[in-house]
């Protein structure tokens, strides 16, 4: 039987199958204002009507400074709310489930949209605040929060769940990857703090669970949360497996249903062995040390690909990221290409079908 096109159930939501669209950051608030637009409907709407089970809307900040660039989106206001409203309602009618990243840029944001580097506050960048004050590769410095601040911090991310409940997604994704700021206090690279948030990997771990349990307790009972992790810093005494599945296990009694593991992003000059499902590994081995389902992401771009992934056993989600830049319709191309008749197929494009 084919796995990709099985439902999957997570709390109280059935997802229709395996092939959820990773969050992909567009730079598309043209405004400033954190507030999604035409763009963003036209963008996640396409992918659930091109078949994926689950749209994961783009890293959207719990608070102005927690964007990547000023054209970020978020979640921290009511226009906000509203406007993930009317793409969130679209989703539901082509039959997808929506969930939105929660997420909070740290050191690595006040950057350019279009190239490298830091936006001076002149410009409209802002200052940036990290576990500790040591700039990632040549941006800008950032400032060390307090621990009054961190103890604040989970907060934020609870406010912005609960706005993602109104704004009616089905699922919130904490964003703990990719360098940025959960991921900045889970590495003994970026944090060297010697309070309660440093030091020790419990320590270094509080902030991250504290956002789970904090928002937890908004939510929904029935209500999916999940986390995207970097496996590894892919640099020697970073961040790397073995602590990613021991904090998702701690995650997973603090009330966390679904881990989303990629890799890197903390450390510029970090050597990726980049290459067709260079991720899947890491997700395994993740996967074989936790309760709930994982998922996999990075290059994968072929359905029998896809599909022999979730055979193997281990994992239960394949994330698709640039590959559905490329063909929003990879869902349902991909079950013609193994065979699968869906009864979701847009009523609108059936005189088109695509063939095996």
């Amino acid at each position: 039987m084919t796995k990709l096109f099985e439902p999957i159930q997570l709390r109280g939501l059935e997802i229709r199958n395996r092939i959820w669209i990773a969050p992909m950051c567009q730079y598309s608030c043209e405004n400033q204002d954190g507030v999604p637009t035409d763009w963003h409907l036209m963008h996640l709407g396409a992918r659930a009507t091109g078949g994926a089970g689950m749209v994961i809307a783009e890293a959207s900040a719990v608070e102005p400074i927690g964007r990547i660039t000023p054209w970020d989106a978020g979640i921290w206001s009511e226009d906000q709310v509203t406007a993930w409203s009317r793409i969130t309602r679209f989703i539901h009618t082509q039959g997808a489930k929506a969930a939105i990243q929660l997420a909070h840029a740290g050191r690595k944001g006040s950057t350019h949209r279009s190239e490298p580097g830091s936006l001076s506050l002149e410009d409209g960048g802002w200052q940036t605040v990290s576990s500790s004050a040591e700039a990632f590769g040549e941006y800008a410095s950032p400032r060390a929060l307090t621990s009054l601040e961190v103890s604040s911090v989970p907060g934020l991310f609870a406010a912005a769940a609960e706005r993602a409940v109104r704004a009616g997604f089905d699922a919130v994704e904490i964003h703990a990857a990719h360098g940025y700021l959960i991921h900045q206090f889970l590495s003994p690279l970026s944090n060297h703090r010697d309070d309660q948030y440093g030091g020790s990997l419990e320590n270094r771990a509080r902030l991250l669970l504290e956002i789970v349990e904090a928002i937890r307790g908004v939510i929904p009972e029935a209500m999916p949360l999940m986390i995207r992790f970097s496996a590894t810093d892919w640099i020697d005494g970073g961040w790397d497996e073995e602590q990613t599945a021991q904090v998702s296990k701690w995650c997973e009694v603090s009330g966390a249903d679904f881990f989303d593991i990629s890799s890197g992003g903390n450390v510029a000059d970090a050597k990726i062995p980049v290459g067709p499902g260079y991720q899947v590994p890491l997700a395994e081995y993740v996967a074989e040390r936790v309760g709930e389902p994982v998922s996999a992401v990075g290059m994968i771009t072929e359905a029998e690909q896809a599909e022999a992934i979730l055979q193997a056993g281990e994992l239960s989600v394949i994330m698709i990221g640039r590959q559905s830049l490329r063909d929003p319709n990879w869902p349902l191309r991909a079950a013609a290409e193994l065979g699968v008749k869906l009864e979701y197929f847009p009523r609108q494009y059936q005189y088109a079908p695509f063939r095996k």
